[in-house]
């Protein structure tokens, strides 16, 4: 009877000391998992504080400056741009551009007038009493009609091309002010142009004696000539000011 005593009692201790070993190997376990949790989120954290400032520089710099400032540095690739591959970096640029302010006027005309009368504003020297937006925008109108309504016909020469440029209505007027007025900008450089009335438009001849600028012509074609030079745009503001009419 006492041997049967003494040897229930030695298992259920050993069973009491294994269970209690199972405990402890569970619960080690278990803080070391916590362990390396808790450096892990130390780590994080101690990284995000780390960028904070460079983010709020970059966010100091998208923020200062104006709206033709800040559309420069989007495309130069500046401090908008740097380091924004990932994620959070393209939500984050999304959210600047929804928040910033609109920069295209919506309309091509609209805006040209809108530069030139900032320009003029701008010009302490402008005198406003001889300013004449009206002119502008009947010029912007000649350009829309001729270049979107005119009927131009190229016929090649050997030496250029020959291109009859006709319309209906307000576009012949657009054609017959903008197209001989264009000549002394196609001489200047260094093509021979000329016009001539046909009805309801002009023929307009360019020629060359170089073989490449004959080549050249012909792949320009009207509109590809009539774009020719950087004169336009300083017309505009001269018209602006009445010193200059188409």
């Amino acid at each position: 009877m006492i041997k049967v005593i003494c040897n229930s009692n030695a298992n259920g201790v050993f069973e009491q000391l294994g269970q209690a070993f199972s405990m402890r190997s569970t619960m080690s376990s278990w803080l070391s998992k916590a362990g390396l949790v808790g450096i892990a989120i130390v780590a994080a954290t101690a990284y995000a504080a780390a960028q904070m400032p460079n983010h709020a520089r970059m966010h100091e710099q998208m923020n200062s400056g104006s709206p033709d400032q800040h559309q420069q540095m989007m495309q130069q690739g500046g401090p908008t741009m740097h380091g924004m591959q990932g994620g959070m970096g393209q939500h984050g640029m999304m959210g600047t551009k929804s928040a910033g302010q609109q920069t295209l006027p919506g309309q091509e005309a609209f805006g040209t007038i809108q530069q030139v009368v900032r320009i003029l504003d701008e010009d302490p020297a402008t005198d406003w009493s001889k300013v004449n937006i009206s002119a502008l925008r009947e010029h912007l109108i000649d350009m829309d009609e001729v270049t979107m309504r005119a009927t131009a016909v190229d016929h090649a020469l050997d030496n250029g091309i020959e291109i009859a440029v006709t319309g209906e209505g307000r576009t012949i007027d657009a054609i017959k002010r903008m197209v001989p007025a264009h000549v002394h900008e196609l001489s200047q450089l260094g093509w021979n142009a000329k016009t001539e009335n046909i009805p309801n438009g002009v023929k307009l001849t360019v020629i060359s004696q170089d073989a490449k600028q004959v080549t050249k012509l012909k792949a320009l074609g009207f509109m590809g000539i009539m774009v020719q030079g950087s004169h336009h745009q300083l017309h505009h503001l001269m018209m602006a000011k009445n010193e200059f009419v188409h």
